[in-house]
């Protein structure tokens, strides 16, 4: 039986920007333009960390259970390291996904946008089907372009548009910005594990474009949100108060280009998150303001 702090660790506390960020940046884009709504917002948010521990905890099995887990380098895994049963791991993600399911109906109910209750089905699905599922697409080089569509596009213009009822220039901008950095933090996790994924069959896109070039990708999508706060600057100058956060990814891009592998790239994947969160929220403060 895996302790409560294991389940806490299992559930990746990591990876929370990447679920808090896409909600902040919607919300002050929807302040913005006068549609904020406070319960929308919160039941969006609740929507967000649901589905992330839910993928986290879907990753976990599927990932335990093939085996890839066996010889991991990175954080700690419930099922590879045999602390919890494979069905209680399995269960614990379905049960995020179904509370998910539920805060998500709310959403809809309450912003009368039904066609949604599809958007939101195809969020569990691609939470599951990512390494879950006879053909992962997690396993095909398609994490990154998911996380993108899923963790930027989706979760920032979604909070958009169930408040407001339509989505703006600015938040097309944001969602772009933070499906980018969130990606990046995939790219520096996946670049990380390139030798033990190569062992076990895991055809990420760091495995299929290789060391250097994977280094190369992270550096390109950790820096889309500072010239998309440049094009939003023109317009909204407090929008320039998000080079504030490009600070927190000197570390990170130094370990990248460095030349840093295995474990020495756990903080990279840490401190990309915290700055994708940082420009999150300043970011939203100028789109509510200006």
């Amino acid at each position: 039986m895996a302790t409560v702090s294991q389940w806490i660790e299992g559930a990746r506390l990591r990876t929370f920007p990447n679920a808090i960020a896409p909600v902040l940046v919607g919300g002050g884009a929807a302040i913005g333009i006068d549609g904020f709504d406070p319960l929308l917002a919160v039941l969006a948010l609740v929507v967000a960390m649901l589905l992330i521990i839910g993928v986290n905890f879907a990753n976990d099995y599927s990932d335990g259970v093939r085996g890839t887990d066996d010889d991991r380098v990175g954080p700690f895994r419930l099922t590879g390291s045999g602390a919890a049963r494979p069905a209680a791991v399995r269960a614990a993600a379905w049960t995020c996904f179904g509370l998910a399911a539920v805060a998500g109906l709310a959403v809809v109910v309450l912003s009368g946008h039904w066609w949604m209750l599809a958007v939101g089905a195809l969020c569990i699905a691609g939470g599951w089907f990512y390494t879950g599922g006879r053909k992962p697409y997690g396993y095909a080089g398609l994490g990154e372009i998911a996380v993108f569509v899923f963790f930027g596009l989706v979760a920032v213009l979604g909070t958009v548009y169930v408040q407001a009822d339509t989505i703006t220039g600015f938040s097309i901008g944001a969602a772009v910005a933070i499906g980018s950095i969130s990606s990046a933090v995939l790219v520096a996790n996946n670049l990380r594990d390139i030798p033990s994924d190569r062992v076990s069959g895991k055809r990420t896109l760091a495995v299929l474009l290789g060391d250097r070039d994977t280094r190369t990708l992270y550096v390109a999508l950790a820096l889309i949100p500072f010239l998309i706060t440049v094009l939003i600057g023109v317009r909204n100058s407090w929008a320039l108060l998000g080079f504030l956060a490009l600070p927190l990814l000197i570390v990170p891009l130094r370990a990248v280009l460095g030349g840093a592998q295995g474990r020495k790239l756990i903080p990279a994947v840490r401190d990309t998150g915290f700055a994708m969160l940082a420009w999150a929220a300043i970011t939203a403060v100028a789109l509510a303001i200006g």
